[in-house]
């Protein structure tokens, strides 16, 4: 198991995220770094929010400190992230952010931003994970709702796709196949009902995996203008003859980060669907593509 420097076994022993009704944080915290693509610091502030208001961003750097909503009509189309933007406001690399929050069952929050992307950490959900722990959980007077899936749905590029199906319980399975012999072929399923902080809960199978990259792509991504803050320190490189920056934390820390990245993007719906969704060999944009799809299609009730 991953070293967090969290008390697992106390959180996973706690309340934590056994509420049938709406969150928030009980106080506010901060966290600064650096964005994966603009190479640009800036400081994010999480705080509580008010009952229905949805995770939510500001830009306070901006004049008027525009909201942008973390939600699918605001979804900005780009390259290897997922961005935000509310008329003139954007931001960017949300997935790992709202991943932790949705994964760790926080609904409704502040998210105070000083520039245009969101710290990358170090590559994975876990520093968001320990931020919202340090923040704690602020239990809402309001229904939480909840999404079934009555027929299945499904989109897809070439061979890769993203489908949801039918289920009785929400079940989350990734797979991805590289040419690289390090990563090859690999798969990863897990329970969104899974305690979030027990064994195969969020805090511990999937916040900790690290985003990862292939070392012959890095000066076309950077010549792009991508990847400006990206470096051993915040992502895994994988070569021809294997990764520059070992060790993983998990066997399997690939499938497991495109999970981390699907659940962040699947929570601009406001919550995971009660649906098993497979994914394969997927992007963000497939992410969104199923996410619009499954907006229509859902159907709604409450706890």
């Amino acid at each position: 198991m991953v070293q967090t420097g969290l008390d697992c076994d106390r959180l996973a022993r706690s309340n934590w995220g056994t509420t049938t009704g709406q969150t928030t944080l009980a106080s506010a915290v901060e966290r600064q770094g650096v964005g994966l693509h603009s190479g640009l610091a800036t400081t994010v502030t999480l705080g509580p929010a008010e009952p229905g208001q949805g995770r939510y961003f500001v830009r306070t750097d901006l004049p008027g400190q525009p909201a942008v909503p973390a939600s699918l009509a605001a979804v900005n189309p780009t390259l290897l992230s997922t961005e935000l933007r509310q008329g003139e406001a954007s931001v960017r690399t949300v997935e790992h952010l709202l991943a932790a929050l949705v994964g760790l069952g926080i609904d409704n929050v502040r998210i105070d931003i000083t520039g245009p992307e969101v710290p990358l950490l170090d590559g994975s959900a876990l520093g968001w994970v320990e931020a919202i722990c340090q923040a704690g959980q602020q239990k809402l007077d309001a229904p939480r709702s909840v999404a079934y899936l009555e027929q299945p749905v499904t989109v897809h590029h070439g061979d890769a796709f993203v489908a949801a199906f039918p289920a009785p319980v929400a079940r989350f399975t990734y797979g991805i196949d590289f040419d690289v012999a390090a990563i090859g072929n690999q798969w990863f399923s897990w329970l969104p009902s899974a305690a979030p902080f027990g064994p195969e809960g969020f805090a511990t199978a999937v916040a900790p995996a690290r985003t990862f990259g292939l070392a012959h792509q890095i000066e076309q991504l950077r010549a792009s203008g991508l990847i400006q803050g990206g470096s051993l320190d915040n992502a895994l490189v994988c070569g021809e003859e294997g990764w520059l920056n070992p060790p993983l934390r998990f066997e399997n820390e690939p499938a497991r980060h495109k999970m981390l990245d699907l659940i962040g993007d699947l929570g601009l719906l406001g919550g995971l669907p009660t649906a098993h969704i497979v994914a394969y060999k997927a992007s963000h944009r497939l992410h969104g593509e199923l996410a619009a799809a499954l907006e229509l299609a859902l159907v709604y009730g409450t706890l």
